[in-house]
């Protein structure tokens, strides 16, 4: 025989996805040998007797061997069906050893979530969605980190979170993002500064030249307002939380912009009070964000989906 007819015989070239028969058509084989019938066999794995009939043709054809004789009384494995059963048997229990250990991994991973958050959402909306995903998935262990923009996304990024929320302007580099929701900034001071008692509505020069009480540089809060004012921004004081800058505002310091999200409370209770502003784009997006390419998966997929229920 020639070397050209040697390559050209069964089975030889190609990948080993093409040399060797699937996993149904070897489970289907192991069937066989131990039923004695292609019949029960193809009962058995619920496909029907044609289809079984078909499936061993198909490997036959494919290592160029007879497998299975077929009789009115049964059907008998051949000397080389008998050989390749055994040798099936050892690829299906591999198969069995893959597949429990891919299904650990999958628990493993669905046993905890890390979720990293800028301060607004991480205050005032997730707790929410993670009540709501306890309800799903009780036996998920979750762990939140609280940060700002910039905090978010070097935690996605090395790895230390599975899903992120961000309030900014922009998608922070390396991430793919979803938006969420929608919110507005607003200007509030307490009941007793002159800005509560003014009647025509702040222009954005006049708010740039008062010194603010702000949060950081970093925030998705400060890049909105720094974008909105052009950098001008003058900060009263810089503090790292919604929640100090809240109480701040509250105790009299000074005016501050803050999510309407954070302020409802102290709004309705007339703790603050919300000052009218022209001229100032102050709404943002709040986005869910995870590495680029790494769409969530797990429970991170399902928090994601309540985000947008």
């Amino acid at each position: 025989m020639s070397n050209a007819d040697e390559q050209s015989g069964p089975g030889a070239g190609g990948s080993l996805a093409h040399r060797v028969p699937d996993l149904g058509a070897l489970e289907l084989l192991l069937a066989v040998a131990r039923l004695g019938s292609l019949g029960g066999a193809a009962r058995e794995l619920g496909i029907t007797q044609p289809a079984a009939s078909s499936r061993i043709r198909s490997m036959e054809r494919q290592l160029g061997v007879a497998l299975v004789d077929r009789s009115p009384r049964g059907s008998r494995l051949t000397d080389a069906g008998a050989l390749v059963t055994d040798w099936a048997r050892r690829i299906v229990e591999a198969a069995e050893a893959f597949d429990v250990g891919a299904q650990a991994l999958r628990v493993r991973r669905d046993s905890r979530l890390r979720v990293a958050a800028s301060m607004t959402i991480a205050e005032y909306l997730l707790p929410g969605w993670l009540l709501a995903l306890r309800a799903q998935r009780p036996d998920t262990a979750v762990s939140l980190h609280a940060g700002n923009s910039t905090v978010v996304a070097e935690r996605l990024l090395s790895d230390e979170a599975d899903l992120g929320f961000v309030e900014g302007l922009s998608v922070p580099a390396g991430l793919d993002s979803a938006v969420i929701a929608h919110d507005r900034l607003i200007v509030v001071t307490a009941p007793g500064h002159a800005w509560a008692r003014r009647r025509r509505a702040l222009a954005a020069a006049e708010l740039a030249s008062t010194p603010l009480i702000l949060r950081e540089k970093g925030s998705g809060t400060r890049q909105v307002l720094d974008a909105a004012l052009g950098g001008l921004a003058r900060p009263l004081i810089e503090l790292s939380s919604t929640t100090a800058v809240k109480a701040a505002a509250v105790s009299g310091a000074g005016p501050a912009v803050l999510s309407e999200l954070a302020v409802g409370e102290e709004l309705a209770m007339r703790r603050l009070v919300p000052v009218p502003v022209e001229g100032v784009a102050l709404t943002r997006d709040l986005r869910a964000v995870w590495p680029t390419g790494h769409r969530p998966t797990g429970p991170a997929r399902d928090l994601l989906s309540l985000t947008r229920g």
